[in-house]
């Protein structure tokens, strides 16, 4: 009787690590396209495929992950949502959302354990910021954990640098000859550290400080990740500061809402403001809007690899950051 494929076998083949082929087969980034070609082409001729019942069997328990997450309409969360679900289902998983009411000053209920407890073999944390005791709360629970999107260092984590993001969209616009640079932040009230907001705000600080610029704190206004906040930071922005030239928003909904405030004023783009975003959403390429985009879809699918891994004992890399890109269109251009 022939003995079943194994992952050294497929790392023989390929002529790489047994490492390198769980980063290529689970699509992580750090792998080069030459070499994720050449693995998954060998484990389709040795006929290797990782088997989720094997996954299931280990956790011998529910079979279930939960996710959590303070939104799922928002095009961050749905996407990452969408790509963790569709990995988890491959596997023979099923997702338990939880989900939160964000209040206006980004506060919210605290996490119930009793909803997840003995109820999931693992928890995704989705773009969702946490108290010190919430983290200490959800490692309580002996499951495997990862935050998608943002998370405590010492926590198994799959994201994006979020100040180097904001760096690159600003630093697009320092390129371009702009100085006076609204910035679109999510929340103004932040004391979690690596909240997704605080970074981000740190990087576009760091972009206008490098290119010898002060700080001004009225080109800070807040739009709580959402169009309509993008809206009235925008309003905000162009009442306080009359030589403002370009704008940088910290996700592409707010800029949305900033285009359209714009639009509304008679403000022309970018004959008069230059505006970017940040996240890559789908209708940023209908309406022109320039963006330093991420895959959201590969991040929340890439977090669930890990978490299957996870359950069944496997070593994963603690820190996985994705790659994002420059995406240039009609919404920015020379001062």
């Amino acid at each position: 009787m022939a003995m079943p494929v194994g992952i050294d076998d497929v790392a023989r083949a390929a002529g790489v690590s047994t490492a390198t082929v769980s980063r290529a087969l689970r699509g992580l980034p750090d792998v080069r396209e030459s070499t994720r070609k050449r693995v998954e082409e060998a484990a389709v001729r040795l006929g290797y495929a990782p088997t989720p019942s094997a996954v299931s069997l280990a956790s011998g328990r529910t079979r279930t992950i939960g996710l959590l997450t303070p939104w799922v309409s928002r095009w961050f969360h749905s996407n990452a949502i969408e790509g963790a679900c569709q990995a988890l289902r491959l596997a023979g998983f099923d997702a338990l959302l939880y989900s939160f009411q964000l209040e206006h000053d980004a506060t919210r209920t605290p996490i119930d354990l009793d909803v997840l407890r003995r109820r999931v073999d693992g928890v995704l944390v989705v773009g969702m910021t946490m108290t010190a005791s919430e983290v200490a709360l959800l490692e309580s629970l002996g499951v495997p954990l990862v935050y998608v999107g943002s998370g405590p260092p010492e926590q198994v984590r799959v994201h994006v640098d979020d100040v180097a993001t904001a760096r690159l969209a600003t630093q697009h616009l320092l390129d371009l000859g702009h100085t006076r640079i609204g910035h679109i932040g999510g929340y103004p009230e932040q004391r979690t550290p690596w909240a997704t907001e605080v970074c981000r705000a740190r990087g576009y600080r760091d972009a206008m400080r490098a290119a010898g610029l002060p700080d001004d704190p009225d080109l800070l206004a807040y739009g709580r990740f959402e169009r309509d906040g993008g809206r009235r930071a925008a309003v905000e922005l162009l009442e306080r500061v009359g030589d403002l030239t370009a704008i940088v928003a910290d996700s592409d909904e707010m800029a949305f809402g900033a285009l359209e405030v714009l639009r509304e004023r008679g403000v022309t783009v970018p004959g008069r403001v230059s505006v970017v975003g940040v996240d890559g959403h789908e209708l940023g390429d209908l309406i022109g809007l320039t963006t330093v985009a991420q895959d959201a879809v590969a991040l929340g699918g890439a977090a669930a690899g890990l978490m299957l891994e996870m359950i069944t004992g496997a070593p994963v890399d603690r820190d996985v950051v994705f790659p994002v890109e420059l995406v240039r269109r009609a919404s920015t251009r020379r001062h």
